[in-house]
């Protein structure tokens, strides 16, 4: 079954600015947590290149880490995609929702 990102349901969604913002939606996701829920969560990043890089892969290895940290499984998914013509954006759920929906 081929489908987009952005037709997983979505929980959350984060807009951010930096990284500093970025920490934030760190902190927030890893204690709402990705184990049992049947969403997951979008993060829109500006579509200037160089800062979307730095706060993708800031997102992307805090939730490891946080997740990590907290003794939860680290199965999470994620995509990237040009999400509008100003921003690029990250879904991130866990790999076992995904099957329960379906994906």
């Amino acid at each position: 079954m081929e489908f987009h990102p952005k037709d997983l349901p979505i929980s959350k969604t984060y807009d951010l600015k930096n990284e500093e913002d970025a920490i934030k939606a760190i902190e927030d996701m890893v204690h709402l947590g990705f184990k049992e829920k049947k969403e997951g969560y979008k993060v829109l990043m500006p579509k200037e290149t160089k800062i979307a890089k730095r706060i993708g892969y800031t997102v992307t290895t805090g939730i490891t880490k946080g997740l990590r940290e907290k003794n939860e499984t680290r199965d999470v998914k994620y995509w990237t995609y040009h999400h509008d013509d100003e921003h690029f954006a990250i879904v991130l759920i866990d790999n076992s929702v995904l099957e329960v929906l379906g994906f």
